[in-house]
């Protein structure tokens, strides 16, 4: 995993989660997007994570840039994410985002929650 640059909010999104976010972008065709990422109540462990894209800027978002990839944090979830680390994977075993988050306490079976 290589750390391409840590954004303003604490948020780190390595290389090639950048490099994936870029090609995903590239196959919606669009330049208005961004990726979001948020903390949601919910899930068996009490939070969840969402990344998704979105045009939408909403009043005290923080945007940080890696390498063309905008990262926009609300407000509510900076301080849930503060040093977490983005990354994506393709092994054989799972293809997908992981977070790594020093703040999550626990988490649930799923990965997809946490506390």
């Amino acid at each position: 995993m290589t750390v391409q640059q840590e954004a303003t909010q604490g948020i780190v999104l390595t290389e090639g989660a950048a490099g994936k976010v870029s090609a995903l972008l590239a196959q919606e065709g669009r330049d208005d997007l961004k990726l979001r990422i948020a903390v949601q109540p919910g899930g068996c462990s009490g939070l969840r994570y969402q990344l998704y894209f979105d045009e939408r800027a909403i009043d005290g978002d923080i945007v940080a840039d890696f390498g063309g990839v905008q990262v926009v944090t609300d407000k509510m979830s900076a301080p849930y994410l503060m040093g977490a680390t983005i990354d994506f994977v393709d092994t054989i075993e799972k293809q997908g985002f992981t977070i790594d988050n020093p703040n999550a306490t626990g988490s649930c079976a799923c990965g997809d929650s946490f506390h």
